[in-house]
């Protein structure tokens, strides 16, 4: 179990670091980074309280606090994954909206044109 807890925790540290190069590198915007820097420090700090792991274990009804650390862990990363399909759908349908838009306003700016020739002949 220390071994898993170990890369477990290394795991935390390279995803809080890619996290933040991202951020530095405008890969990814600040308020969206603030899930997966959330998550990154839960797993940190679960793998290394052996204490709060065994009775996170103990309330979940389960035997051994690495496999309650995995199970919380992926639980986390599910719901961080949800909120991005949210935010990803919310952008699609405004990306929807915004070319429907544009193409109404190309419609008018060209029947305006198509008047201003007929009136100039």
């Amino acid at each position: 179990m220390d071994r898993l807890l170990t890369i477990l925790a290394w795991f935390s540290v390279l995803l809080g670091v890619l996290v933040l190069t991202s951020v530095r590198r405008a890969h990814i915007r600040v308020e969206y980074s603030v899930s997966w820097l959330g998550a990154a420090a839960a797993l940190l700090v679960l793998s290394q309280n052996r204490t709060l792991l065994e009775r996170m274990a103990v309330s979940l009804g389960l035997a051994d606090g690495a496999v309650a650390l995995l199970t919380l862990a992926g639980g986390v990363f599910l719901v961080v994954l949800y909120r991005f399909s949210l935010i990803i759908s919310r952008l699609k349908d405004s990306n929807i909206a915004l070319v429907q838009r544009l193409a109404i306003l190309e419609f008018r700016l060209e029947s305006i044109d198509e008047e201003a020739q007929a009136a100039g002949n």
